[in-house]
C-alpha cells in the first residue's frame, strides 16, 4: 500500500511577500541574451501592433523583403539569407503563394530549382509594410537618440555576422 505525500503547504507570511517586478541587482542585468531577449519582446510587441490588420508576422514580412531585394530568389538561397531551416521557407513561400503575395517560377538553367517573384499585390503591400516597420521600429526605440539606434543596429549586425565569418 503507497502512501502519497500532499505537498506541504507555504507558510502565509511566504504568502503573503511581494515579490520583485524587476531584475535590478541580479546578475540577469549583465547577461547578454537577457537584454536581447527583453528588447526582442518589446521591439515584436510594436511590430505585432502595426501589422495586425495584415496578419504579418516577423518572418513573413522578411520574405518579402528578401524577394523584393532579390526577384527570383531560390528557396535555399532565401532560407540562407534569413537564416531560418528550408522547411519553414518552404511553408513561408507557400503562405505568400496562398495570400497572392508571391509566386514560383521554375529557373531555365536548373529545372529542379524555382525562383521566387512577387505578384503585383506582394509589391504593393511590401512597400506599405516596409513603411509600417520604420514607424514600429522607431517607436519601439524612442528611448534612443537617432545615433544610438545606428549604434545598436551596427553592433547587433556585429554580433550576428561573426557567426557567418566563423
Amino acid at each position: 500500500m503507497t502512501t502519497s505525500k500532499k505537498a506541504a503547504a507555504p507558510r502565509q507570511s511566504m504568502v503573503d511577500e511581494v515579490y520583485p517586478t524587476s531584475v535590478e541587482g541580479l546578475d540577469l542585468e549583465e547577461r547578454l541574451g537577457y537584454a536581447l531577449r527583453r528588447a526582442q519582446l518589446k521591439v515584436f510587441k510594436y511590430f505585432d501592433e502595426a501589422m495586425r490588420e495584415y496578419d504579418v508576422r516577423p518572418a513573413l514580412f522578411s520574405a518579402l523583403v528578401v524577394i523584393e531585394g532579390y526577384p527570383g530568389v531560390t528557396q535555399s538561397s532565401l532560407a540562407q539569407t534569413l537564416g531560418i531551416d528550408p522547411p519553414r521557407v518552404v511553408n513561408l513561400v507557400h503562405s505568400l503563394e496562398e495570400r497572392g503575395l508571391a509566386m514560383r517560377v521554375r529557373c531555365k538553367r536548373d529545372r529542379r530549382s524555382h525562383g521566387i517573384f512577387l505578384t503585383k499585390s506582394g509589391e504593393t503591400l511590401t512597400g506599405h509594410l516596409k513603411g509600417l516597420a520604420e514607424q514600429s521600429d522607431l517607436a519601439a526605440t524612442q528611448a534612443l537618440s537617432e545615433i544610438e539606434r545606428r549604434q545598436l543596429l551596427t553592433l547587433l549586425r556585429k554580433v550576428y555576422a561573426s557567426e557567418e565569418t566563423g
